[in-house]
């Protein structure tokens, strides 16, 4: 039976978790604040920890850090919880050496999901390091997608665009791989009357411009600022290199293009099946997820761009968003939109 060291000082939620964890086979040991967990780390030698970061006597980073120096908890694996959920906090916290970050509320899958993930990934690496200690150490310096992202950061080429500037053009050389750093990116194509479709929407903290890494094809699409855009880009040969060595990363970053790829295919089955409301309502929903990371904040996009995703004419679109805010939907200041209730889309045929 696998042991996990749950810190969190909100007692209430401590004891959820911990029934959570027991319930699915696992024995839980509790800690109230970062000074007992470091204790308690020592003693119990957990499989994994589960740390919130806003804590007394000691906070998370400072639990991660005390652990990450100590040669018998340090390789422990190591998830952060906490309602911490801007950019900086989650870089903070994957530059200290963490494996992964879920923010506040989360849903029982999710954390399940994480710490088995983790799990797995620790067992990998002890039988690698007890076969091939040294490759081990040299190959696993970007141990997962999150340092894989902090590696563009600290060592990318950095560029800037502002609002509807072109990042690339259909047919130019595909030769390095973008992390968006701020702002929103639609990529889009032409039909044969000319038409501009919005195949994707990328936000901060999305990966840009992945195509083959075995050959330097041309893009087949385009994709422009929808605001002003920061970008931290690597070559394909370094990110090709990267992956290479680290098989983990590959492996994470070919679920997230999975996932890309479902995501596609349900938007393409909403377009050609779907009521101008259905296609409206989910629209506006993956506006909200893409562009606001699911905070209460105005999207600031051009009707045209929905309309564009949505596959429906811009009046239709008009027409529907003006139902939506009698229906008490939404919202509409100064041509901004703010979701009043995501549940009652979701619901819309």
């Amino acid at each position: 039976m696998k042991k996990i060291l749950l810190v969190e000082d909100d007692t209430s939620l401590r004891e959820n978790v911990a029934e959570l964890l027991e319930l699915s086979s696992f024995k839980v040991c509790s800690a109230s604040n970062g000074k007992m967990a470091v204790e308690m780390a020592k003693k119990e030698h957990p499989d994994l920890v589960l740390c919130d970061i806003m804590m007394p006597e000691m906070d998370g980073y400072e639990v991660l850090e005390e652990l990450s120096i100590c040669e018998t908890t340090r390789y422990i694996p190591f998830i952060f919880v906490s309602a911490k959920t801007e950019k900086q906090d989650v870089r903070k916290g994957m530059n200290l050496g963490a494996d992964d970050y879920l923010t506040k509320p989360f849903e029982e899958e999710e954390l399940l999901s994480a710490i088995q993930c983790r799990l797995k990934k620790a067992e990998h690496m002890e039988a690698l390091l007890a076969e091939h200690p040294k490759k081990v150490h040299q190959e696993h310096e970007i141990r997962n997608l999150n340092e894989l992202k902090n590696f563009f950061d600290d060592h990318g080429q950095l560029f800037s665009f502002k609002k509807d500037e072109t990042i690339y053009s259909k047919g130019d050389h595909s030769n390095m791989v973008y992390l968006i750093l701020k702002g929103v990116i639609k990529s889009c194509g032409l039909d044969e009357e000319g038409k501009e479709l919005i195949t994707s929407i990328y936000a901060e903290d999305d990966f840009l411009g992945f195509t083959s890494l075995t050959d330097h094809l041309p893009y087949k699409e385009y994709a422009v600022a929808m605001e002003d855009v920061e970008l931290a880009g690597i070559s394909k040969e370094k990110v090709k290199g990267i992956l290479e060595d680290n098989k983990s990363v590959s492996l994470e970053l070919m679920d997230i293009m999975a996932g890309d790829l479902e995501n596609i295919k349900k938007q393409l089955l909403q377009m050609a099946y779907s009521s101008v409301r259905k296609k409206t309502a989910q629209t506006l929903l993956m506006y909200c997820k893409a562009m606001n990371r699911d905070k209460q904040a105005p999207l600031k996009i051009a009707r045209s761009d929905l309309a564009g995703v949505a596959g429906i004419a811009t009046e239709s679109l008009i027409r529907t968003l003006s139902d939506f805010k009698h229906e008490g939907l939404i919202t509409i200041e100064n041509r901004n939109i703010l979701v009043l209730d995501s549940e009652a889309l979701e619901q819309v045929h």
